[in-house]
């Protein structure tokens, strides 16, 4: 029995040692991705995986022999060498967080102490990407999930008063095509109202070429900053900063630093593009099984389980980038989705029974 049980003891520290060698490589190979900090913030990781793997090495042996490391840190390297860093960051957090140390009496209180404060590394790190990501994930969230839940709504509250497939798709498609343009429209309008919003926020032109003419002493200038939000010491400091170092360009106009930056909008026409195909792409789901030539229950379910399972998928997405639990994440998107969609449906069969 003792034997045995030593011999599961060496299995698990082997498992440790290999899995602290390929959190090291992880690191490493994320490194390469990037440059600066960092990149030396993902080396210094690496350094604290190669400590853990010297204490299971000295525990081991003889024994410290190559072992296997488990799949999941195997996938996460394949992953950082062939897809983007953020959903690999996000996973290595995740795995950061399930560490074994602070159960295993062979592990040290440093070790476990350690691995926590990896995970919250590597959320600082995936934070960035997060940041970046957060705009362009939700129009995308948002349009698959409008197109999935108001589509099968939409072609399982009419399949159920009975109508033939024939019109079952033609209602289906015809909600995919309105829905998307639609959200299209939508989004041009609500970019292009942005960008107009701030603009009127920007220092008029006109009135930069009236700078070099101020009176220094009643400087009002002051009050443009002032209207800007900064109190009156702040105001004429500034404003007299700007007069000081005040330069023309060759219009003989004033340059005026303090322009909005509306770089971060996006173009109006990419963002209506996307949320078309964003739409179109979910909305299309539910209407494949009546294109395919299914009908009845048959074509009701196909297109349900279909859309349940994009909505788990895109929970599951969404729980991965947010650091969340996936599970949690992936039921809430597919019970509000289903509840949505059955409501209507038994609408339909209400209002079919009521025709009939």
């Amino acid at each position: 029995m003792a034997v045995r049980s030593e011999r599961a003891r060496v299995r698990r520290w082997r498992r440790y040692l290999a899995d602290e060698r390929a959190e090291g490589a992880l690191y490493r190979e994320l490194a390469g991705r990037y440059t600066g900090e960092e990149r030396e913030i993902l080396l210094g990781l690496a350094d604290a995986e190669q400590r853990h793997e010297r204490h299971w090495v000295r525990l081991l042996g003889d024994e410290a022999r190559d072992a296997r490391a488990s799949l999941g840190s195997r996938l996460l390297i394949h992953m950082a060498r062939r897809f983007g860093s953020l959903f690999v960051l996000a996973l290595a957090q995740r795995a950061e967080g399930r560490s074994p140390y602070d159960a295993d009496a062979d592990a040290t209180v440093a070790m476990a102490a350690d691995e926590r404060i990896h995970g919250e590394v590597l959320r600082g790190l995936a934070a960035r990407g997060r940041r970046r990501l957060a705009g362009g994930l939700r129009a995308a969230v948002f349009g698959i999930n409008d197109g999935l839940v108001s589509n099968l709504a939409l072609v399982l509250g009419v399949g159920a008063t009975g109508l033939p497939a024939t019109a079952v798709l033609i209602t289906g498609v015809a909600g995919l095509l309105s829905g998307s343009l639609s959200m299209g429209a939508g989004e041009y309008i609500s970019v292009r109202s942005q960008r107009e919003l701030l603009a009127a926020t920007q220092p008029d032109p006109e009135s930069q070429s009236a700078l070099p003419h101020l009176d220094v002493d009643a400087n009002e200038l002051a009050l443009v900053y002032r209207a800007r939000g900064m109190d009156p010491a702040q105001a004429r400091a500034h404003a007299q900063q700007v007069l000081a170092t005040l330069h023309l360009d060759d219009a003989g106009s004033a340059a005026e630093p303090d322009a909005v930056d509306e770089d971060g909008i996006g173009s109006a026409w990419g963002a209506a593009l996307s949320s078309f195909l964003f739409f179109a792409s979910g909305a299309l789901i539910p209407v494949l099984p009546y294109l395919l030539g299914a009908t009845g229950l048959t074509a009701v379910t196909i297109a349900a389980a279909s859309v349940g399972l994009a909505l788990l998928a895109t929970g599951a997405i969404v729980g991965l980038l947010s650091g969340g639990s996936l599970l949690r994440r992936a039921l809430r998107q597919l019970g509000i989705g289903l509840g949505a969609a059955a409501v209507t449906y038994l609408l339909g069969l209400l209002f079919g029974t009521t025709v009939g």
